[in-house]
């Protein structure tokens, strides 16, 4: 069955166990996607849609402090429905990402969106299932269980010396296991994997990728979370392998490193079919006017160097908190676990003894940072491996620096 609205074109037929068709719902194959006003005509005298043609209700000097900002929002068409495809915002991708072309890239409403839609086109309620490699984002478990969908979990390997990446050590994927559980149950359609993993920081090898996009059993979509990308480096993307796999969907976000988390602007990269589809089944107007102007300039070439600029600084901040952690160890913390390779660290707080991780005492740590120190981490110790865990995120230096100054102040406490 073709999918609506994706020309007749040849694409990737890699792997060639893998055909889209076998993945996607059969009533999301055959679905007609609504037609909005947008989609035929973008100018002229608007009077298609039944907006407001004199315009929003909102008062200039109700802007709050009188921001500029918040009056460059206000001279928005904001009575307008917003560009239903956005196409300069993917032109910016492609360029940014090296992608062939704006058919391989969907924007949602944050990752959460695209994480949402793929269970919803592809794993049948009740019936099929996602795998997860705990520990992992929380997110996908959650949208599974909205969707009434299984979730097999795998968990990534939870022992091994701390910092260690790669294809082994600690939180490496498990690549025989994920094989195994496939092999055992053909009702997973979407595999999930975070890399750099939160909470773990540590990236996937592609390698270790290209073991499950190949594993003939497999007749699903695996599905690259690369929320913190740029934190880890060059060549770590898994995006220049889409071109070659049908099978890969490639998610990333404005969230982290481009630093506009409130503006809530996610993007898929795949192939055209899958994006195709997921075009067909998100709602009509979902990416509004102010979010996708400050998308736009996010990704002009001032602000790429800006961020450009701010990644580095946040990399070197990274190292001199490892550093500053590791000097007052003697007070009960471990060495960081996972390979570091996004915006925070992951630090067990050990038993007063020195011993073992102990969440009892971390999470008085926490506790005692957040209500009585105003320093508010995040307590990771209930995850698999992460016993006695608190995740950190990078700061600035002066908040880099109070985090040790209370840390210690804390820990001596309990």
């Amino acid at each position: 069955m073709p999918i609506h609205g994706l020309p007749l074109s040849k694409h990737s037929t890699k792997p060639v166990h893998f055909q889209i068709e076998h993945v996607i719902r059969p009533n999301i194959l055959a679905l007609h996607p609504y037609r909005c006003a947008r989609d035929d005509y973008k100018e002229g005298i608007l009077l298609d849609a039944n907006e407001n043609a004199l315009g929003h209700s909102i008062p200039a000097q109700a802007s709050p402090n009188d921001a500029s900002s918040y009056d460059s929002t206000l001279s928005m068409d904001l009575h307008r429905y917003p560009d239903p495809s956005h196409d300069p915002i993917k032109q910016r991708i492609v360029a940014l990402r090296s992608v062939p072309g704006v058919d391989h890239v969907f924007l949602g409403v944050g990752s959460d969106e695209v994480i949402d839609l793929l269970m919803r086109v592809c794993v049948a309620p009740g019936k099929e299932k996602i795998l997860i490699t705990p520990p992992t984002y929380g997110m996908y478990s959650v949208c599974a269980q909205v969707n009434d969908v299984g979730v097999v979990r795998c968990p990534l390997e939870l022992t091994g010396q701390a910092g260690e990446g790669g294809t082994k050590g600690r939180f490496c994927l498990r690549i025989a296991e994920v094989q195994k559980a496939i092999d055992a149950d053909s009702s997973i359609k979407l595999v999930f994997l975070c890399s750099p993993g939160n909470p773990t920081g540590t990236t996937i090898p592609l390698e270790s990728i290209k073991a499950i996009l190949d594993h003939k059993t497999f007749k699903g979509i695996v599905v690259v979370d690369e929320a913190y990308i740029d934190f880890a480096g060059e060549r770590s993307s898994a995006v220049g392998l889409v071109q070659e796999y049908a099978n890969l969907c490639v998610m990333q976000t404005l969230s982290k490193s481009f630093g506009l988390a409130a503006i809530r602007l996610g993007i898929a990269i795949a192939q055209p079919p899958l994006i195709q589809v997921l075009t067909n089944t998100k709602a009509p107007y979902n990416i509004s006017t102010p979010t996708a102007y400050l998308a736009l300039s996010a990704l002009s070439p001032p602000s790429l160097a800006n961020m450009q600029s701010k990644i580095e600084t946040l990399t070197a901040s990274r190292v001199a908190l490892l550093k500053a952690l590791s000097d007052i160890a003697q007070l009960g913390l471990g060495s960081s676990i996972g390979s570091n390779d996004a915006n925070f660290v992951m630090i067990p707080v050990l038993s007063k003894d020195g011993s073992q991780p102990d969440n009892v005492r971390a999470q008085k740590v926490y506790k005692a940072l957040a209500e009585e120190n105003g320093v508010v981490v995040r307590f990771r110790g209930n995850e698999p491996g992460c016993e006695g865990c608190l995740r950190i995120t990078i700061g600035s230096e002066d908040e880099n620096a109070t985090v040790i100054r209370k840390l210690q102040l804390v820990l001596n406490q309990y």
